[in-house]
């Protein structure tokens, strides 16, 4: 199993930007379909942003579309999720996940990393 782990969390003001990374060890991450995914106290975890095993396809939520990117490196071992022009309802515990080769579900989770975004 990959072992995740995210970091780039942090606080930042209305407008700004942070860069999360997440970085895979145990296994190639270019057998896993890639994902960010949010949390918050108040709401389920939810999908923001996804990533095919090569790359080439990408998913965005709407809430986050024009705003946030997501890529990877898979000689690396990273994905990387850039956000741009953070929003307050930004604020979350962001999350990195994997989906390996033939799986309905995302089953490989990092600890997760905390986005506060001030108004």
């Amino acid at each position: 199993q990959v072992q995740l782990e995210e970091s780039g969390g942090g606080l930042v003001q209305a407008g700004g930007s942070l860069r999360l990374s997440c970085a895979a060890s145990g296994r190639t991450l270019s057998n896993y379909a890639m994902a960010w995914f949010r949390q918050t106290p108040e709401k389920e975890r939810e999908i923001v942003v996804g990533i095919s095993r090569n790359g080439v396809s990408t998913y965005y939520a709407d809430s986050v579309k024009g705003r946030f990117t997501i890529s990877r490196d898979n000689a690396k071992n990273t994905v990387t999720l850039q956000m741009n022009s953070l929003k307050p309802e930004d604020t979350a515990v962001y999350f990195c996940a994997g989906r390996i080769t033939g799986s309905a579900s995302y089953d490989a989770w990092g600890q997760g990393t905390q986005v506060t975004v001030s108004s």
